[in-house]
Parts: structure tokens; C-alpha cells; sequence
């Protein structure tokens, strides 16, 4: 009996120090799961504020770049700048809260450091658009609202991103262009000026008075409201076609007229032509009386040979047999 109190005593301290054991385990569960709630919930309030101080920064770097008279006026700067600081707000609160997480960022930018080679090689597409993007905004050769021409693709600028050029052509069709194709391609800036020069060809028959035709389109263009008058509209023969004289007018107009003006003077210039009784020539199809001729007699056959006999073919000849005496 008294050799079973040790091995009693003994199992009764093994099982409190097991209890304390689970006790201590248990209690530091229960730390790290407050620790994390905690931390989790002031992650969350850092998500919450890096969003809205993102829309007060950008929202601030508006109103300063409206200040400067060189970027009231354009939109493609403002937008441009705005995505800029909104993106570099949202990667400072990413890195916060994965510090708050308890995640090591000092060994997340060392391991993208390292493997920044293999990141940019990747992404070397992408990082030329980001390039790209930044230097159309330093060269600024086209602005939002300007109509310009990329590859053969004519378009209104409504938009320039860090990474794209958003286009939209006449029949609202929206063009999204890579800045990298934009910056290596030619730009045609149809509005990057204030004026621009209308060139419609005209046709006038040979036997019109040149001097006559010169003188109506010439009038018509002067007399437009819209018209600049300098430099004047310039009319000139500039072609002798196969059945027409080309007779060209050049006026110039203001960039947001040059539509509209081109349709007036069209329809005005050909008004004022056949007003004047000057010819305007154009396709004609001659219907010519034709009869085939009646066909001739038939060829005269000859007659044919008539076929000679062959000749027969002589007998063979039979030897004799015959015995010698």
C-alpha cells in the first residue's frame, strides 16, 4: 500500500503540470487571437483611410494644377497626375498594412529586388507603355479633346492613362491604343492648330472659260462668312484630266469650321457653276448602232483522190527436188 502513494503522487503532478501546460498554451492562443483581431481590425482602418486620403490627395493635386495657367486648361495633365498620386498612395497603404499584419516587407523588397530582372523582362510590354505614358505627357504632342490620326486610325482623344490612349472616332466607336504604339508611330494632330486649310478639287469641261470657273469658285469662297480672309482663298487650274480641266480651291478656316465649311462651299461652288452655265462634266455612255455582218459562203471542198491499187506481190517461187544419178 505505502509503494502505491509514489506512483499516485507522481501521476497527480504529471496531470497539474499537463493542466498548466494546456493552461499556458491556451492562454497564448487566446493572446495571439486578440493580437491579430486587433491587428486586423486597425488594417481594415488603414484601407479605410488610405482610400479616402487617395481622394483627397488627388483631389488636392486637381485644385493645385487648376492654380497653374499652363494646366487650367488641360485635361490630359490633370488626369495623368491624379492616377499618378492615386497609385502611389494605394502601394503606401498596402505596405502599411501588411506591416500591420505582421508581414516582413524588408524581406518582400529584398526578393523583389531580386527578382526585378526577371519582373521587368515580364513586363517589359507593360513598363514601355508606363514609359511611354510619362514622356507623351512631357512632349505633350496631342491633349484631351484634340482629333489626331495613329496608324491610319482617326479619332477625338478622351482620355490618356498610364498604360493607354482612349480614342473615340465619329461614329463613337472607342479606340483604346497602347501609349508605346501612340509614342512609335506617326501622330497626325488634325486640331493641334488654331486654323487649318480646306483643298476641294473641282471638274470643269474644256470648252468652259477657265478664267470664267476661276472667278465663280473664287467669289463663292469670298463671300462665305467663315472664310478667313488671310491668307485669301487661292483658286488655280491644277490639272488637265482626260475628259476635265481640275480646278482647286484652298481657303482657310478656323479648325472647329473646317466641316461645315467644307460642305458649303461643295454644294455652293456647284450652285454657282451651273448658274453661271459653266459645264461639269461627268461619265457619259454613247449607244452606237451595231450590225454584224452577214456570214460568208462556206469553204469549197475539194474532192478528194481516189486511192490507188496496191500492186500484188509476186508469187514465191517453188524449188525442184530431184536425185542425181
Amino acid at each position: 500500500m505505502a509503494s502505491r502513494i509514489p506512483i499516485l503522487s507522481e501521476a497527480l503532478a504529471a496531470g497539474e503540470k499537463a493542466t498548466a501546460v494546456d493552461a499556458a498554451m491556451v492562454t497564448k492562443l487566446t493572446d495571439m487571437a486578440g493580437d491579430f483581431a486587433v491587428n486586423l481590425m486597425i488594417a481594415l482602418i488603414i484601407v479605410v483611410i488610405t482610400v479616402l486620403a487617395s481622394r483627397w490627395i488627388s483631389g488636392m493635386m486637381r485644385r493645385t494644377l487648376l492654380r497653374v495657367r499652363g494646366f487650367r486648361h488641360d485635361q490630359t495633365v490633370l488626369s495623368f497626375a491624379v492616377q499618378v498620386v492615386r497609385v502611389v498612395v494605394y502601394i503606401i497603404g498596402l505596405i502599411a498594412v501588411l506591416q500591420r499584419l505582421g508581414v516582413q516587407t524588408t524581406s518582400i523588397i529584398a526578393v523583389l529586388g531580386a527578382a526585378s530582372l526577371a519582373v521587368g523582362l515580364a513586363l517589359q510590354g507593360t513598363l514601355s507603355n508606363v514609359a511611354a505614358g510619362v514622356l507623351l505627357l512631357i512632349l505633350r504632342p496631342y491633349k484631351v479633346g484634340d482629333v489626331i490620326e495613329i496608324g491610319g486610325v482617326t479619332g477625338s482623344v478622351q482620355r490618356l492613362d498610364l498604360f493607354t490612349t482612349q480614342m473615340s472616332n465619329a461614329n463613337n466607336h472607342k479606340i483604346v491604343v497602347p501609349n508605346a504604339k501612340v509614342l512609335g508611330d506617326v501622330i497626325i494632330n488634325l486640331t493641334g492648330q488654331k486654323t487649318r486649310r480646306i483643298e476641294i478639287l473641282f471638274a470643269v469641261g474644256y470648252s468652259a472659260n477657265l478664267k470664267q470657273a476661276r472667278a465663280v469658285i473664287e467669289g463663292v469662297a469670298a463671300a462665305h462668312e467663315l472664310v478667313l480672309p488671310d491668307p485669301a482663298p487661292w483658286v488655280g487650274v491644277t490639272d488637265l484630266r482626260d475628259s476635265a480641266v481640275e480646278v482647286t480651291l484652298q481657303a482657310w478656316v478656323l479648325v472647329d469650321d473646317w466641316w461645315q465649311v467644307k460642305a458649303d462651299l461643295t454644294q455652293g461652288v456647284k450652285e454657282a457653276l451651273d448658274a453661271a452655265g459653266v459645264e461639269i462634266p461627268f461619265p457619259h455612255q454613247v449607244a452606237v448602232a451595231y450590225e454584224p455582218p452577214a456570214p460568208g459562203p462556206d469553204p469549197v471542198e475539194k474532192p478528194k483522190p481516189e486511192p490507188r491499187p496496191e500492186p500484188l506481190a509476186p508469187a514465191p517461187r517453188r524449188r525442184r527436188s530431184g536425185h542425181k544419178s
